[in-house]
């Protein structure tokens, strides 16, 4: 076998446009013979997946998964709403969410595990699909929540079908009491979670930079009245109360019944289900949250540019 250098490897890089393990093992394959090599990840779908690399992938579905005391929640984005309501994708998210489920919750575990039946990782499946399908794909996120007692509720907002939509949550609720009673809880608080999209679970959960930020602009707001500095503080005192209120989810109205906070729910179920209920963590995934779109119209100047260079 040729020994493979990392100049052969970068060329076909450049070349093909894969990725750099893709690159060298494509050059093992074929005992360093670059055109070979190129060869061979266009049959394994892997030159023309890197092609569509660069387009923004924002679309896609949201995945929750759930087995009594775990739960993950996945997302996986696509190019187009249309590949998201396609069957082989929805099943390869639900897979997907299934393998985060079964592991330890770190994402990059999740990439470099068995894709369930396919011989091959996660990364490398979706990679392989994304011939297949014909459109840029990535598993974005992953997380997993679990609790020794009690139970990890789950909810879909904007469901395609069951367990696929546009924002999944998961709410972890520690307690003794019926877990049936502590499901249905779960799940009211999730679609709250859903709604509200709040920041942290409890105060002390709420990184202090983002007080520190929500206090100097109500400081500065403050100072343009031309109050005396004792007022101001007063008055940026109140409104960070009403800041905390309105991000932290125990300090949040429930919106179910538009009048009692979430830490009273939780106060009051416990007789209901037979014991204290303490909301340990939430997880809330919107699909395509934070992806910069900026580029996602350019299709034309990557037309362009490929005519440009022939």
């Amino acid at each position: 076998m040729s020994n493979i250098t990392a100049s052969m490897v970068k060329e076909l890089r450049e070349t093909s446009g894969a990725g750099m393990m893709d690159c060298k093992t494509a050059l093992q394959e074929n005992d360093g013979n670059i055109e070979a090599a190129v060869d061979w990840l266009r049959t394994k779908g892997l030159a023309k997946a890197a092609k569509k690399a660069g387009r923004v992938a924002a679309e896609g579905l949201v995945s929750v998964m759930s087995n009594g005391t775990s739960g993950a929640v996945v997302e996986v984005n696509s190019e187009t709403d249309f590949v998201a309501r396609n069957d082989t994708f929805q099943s390869m998210v639900r897979e997907i969410a299934g393998v985060a489920l079964s592991g330890d919750g770190a994402h990059d575990g999740l990439l470099g595990a068995d894709f369930p039946g396919a011989g091959k990782s996660v990364e490398a499946h979706v990679t392989e699909m994304v011939g297949t399908i014909g459109e840029n794909m990535n598993v974005r996120r992953s997380q997993k929540l679990s609790v020794e007692n009690g139970v990890i509720a789950s909810y879909i907002h904007g469901a395609v079908v069951d367990g696929l939509g546009k924002i999944g949550v998961l709410v972890a609720l520690e307690s003794t009491g019926d877990t049936d009673k502590l499901e249905a809880l779960g799940r009211q608080i999730a679609m709250h979670v859903a709604a509200t999209s709040p920041l942290a679970a409890n105060e002390a959960d709420l990184d202090p930079a983002e007080i520190e930020r929500e206090r100097a602009v109500l400081v500065a707001e403050a100072k343009e009245s031309g109050k005396p500095d004792e007022i101001i503080e007063k008055m940026v005192d109140g409104r960070i109360r009403k800041f905390l209120e309105e991000v932290v989810l125990t300090s949040q109205v429930f919106v179910i019944d538009g009048e009692t906070r979430i830490s009273k729910v939780l106060e009051n179920a416990a007789a209901d289900v037979g014991a204290p209920v303490a909301l340990k963590a939430f997880v809330r995934f919107e699909l395509g949250e934070g992806v910069d779109k900026g580029e996602e119209a350019d299709f034309a100047a990557e037309v362009a540019a490929a005519v440009g260079s022939n």
